[in-house]
């Protein structure tokens, strides 16, 4: 009978190499930004950042294609380098971080784009709106840091939305012709995981005394 069930196992795991061959991948919320820059007074880019993202990505190592992500960034973490922007910022002319605390983003689907290159479509939702978008992504491959040994992997995306798409309608005229802030938001991911490790598997229970 043990030996059914052990085999039983073996050839479900073969039928469903998905999850075989899964590992779970933590995003180092510490050595991730989600940075962005958009067009100022039709002359220069603003740039700015949200420091806290957090996510999990569950990395298919045999076929990419069937791997996942999910993330979560802080919105109250924007920082331009100017306190009163990143007041105008949070306040409900723009991202409403009151009524509106987190950005989050799902994956639909993965797509191989070229070596090293992946395109990754999924729901980017902000505002109280959920669009989706396709982040290109490039893999920047894996390390063992010397401190814990944990395998870290890291990955660049990038992508654009028009921030009307989500509500973030706020503007003003310039005298000279055009607008005070671009619509299209250019968007990069610099993401650090790493490599959660299975806990270690129970000791067996001590057979009973005879």
């Amino acid at each position: 009978m043990k030996t059914r069930i052990l085999a039983g196992t073996a050839l479900a795991a073969l039928a469903l190499p998905g999850l075989a061959f899964a590992s779970t991948w933590d995003i180092d919320s510490s050595h991730t930004a989600a940075t962005f820059h958009v067009r100022h007074a039709m002359v220069s880019n603003v740039k700015g950042e949200f420091s806290k993202v957090t996510g999990v990505i569950s990395l298919d190592d045999k076929d990419v294609t069937r791997s996942t992500v999910e993330a979560s960034i802080d919105a109250s973490t924007i920082n331009t380098r100017e306190e009163k922007r990143d007041g105008h910022l949070k306040s409900p002319d723009f991202f409403d971080v009151a009524k509106y605390p987190t950005i989050t983003f799902k994956s639909t689907k993965v797509a191989r784009a070229g070596k090293g290159k992946l395109k990754v479509t999924g729901d980017l939702s902000l505002h109280g709106v959920t669009k989706e978008v396709v982040l290109d992504v490039e893999e920047n491959g894996t390390s063992v840091d010397p401190f814990m040994k944990m395998t870290h992997a890291g990955f660049t995306a990038t992508t654009k939305v028009n921030r009307k798409d989500y509500g973030l309608v706020w503007n003003k005229a310039m005298e000279t012709g055009g607008i005070l802030v671009g619509e299209e938001v250019h968007i990069t991911l610099d993401i650090e995981a790493i490599k959660k490790v299975d806990a270690p598997a129970a000791a067996p229970a001590a057979a009973p005394a005879r």
